[in-house]
């Protein structure tokens, strides 16, 4: 994991602090618009998309057809001890604050505030994340299922 955050952050990722986990099937569309915190979990075949060119379909649909393609170009923030599921669609633009979990297939777009869970396309804020860690705590208590406590 060492060396694969090393070599993202060769390529432009910002981290601020290190990553739990990135899999190396994650796909970066633009390195150097890409910022990510402590504990940032990126599971497999998930989309961290900066730009969008339906600027210029929509430009074209109107007949304003510009001489080169044009695109929205935006960052993306992961906040700190965030987790994004198999195959999620990260948006251009989006800022996923702190202590959130989105959900597998997930597209998500827009500010996503702290303490979320975000499932759907797309994306739509279900429950807070602490809300359903404490119903996963209750739960682990009832099946004797021993918790580190730090």
């Amino acid at each position: 994991m060492k060396l694969f955050n090393s070599l993202l952050k060769g390529m432009g990722v910002k981290m601020n602090g290190t990553p739990r986990y990135i899999s190396t099937k994650v796909r970066f569309d633009d390195f150097n618009k890409i910022q990510l915190n402590e504990r940032t979990v990126i599971s497999e075949n998930v989309i961290l998309l900066t730009h969008d060119y339906s600027l210029t379909t929509g430009l074209i649909s109107i007949s304003k057809t510009p001489s080169t393609d044009l695109a929205f170009i935006r960052e993306i923030t992961l906040g700190k001890n965030v987790f994004i599921g198999m195959g999620a669609i990260i948006m251009p633009g989006t800022v996923i604050e702190d202590n959130v979990v989105v959900g597998a297939g997930s597209v998500v777009r827009g500010v996503i505030p702290k303490d979320s869970i975000v499932i759907g396309n797309p994306g739509v804020i279900i429950s807070t994340l602490s809300e359903k860690a404490k119903k996963w705590e209750d739960k682990m208590i009832r099946m004797q299922i021993k918790i580190d406590r730090k």
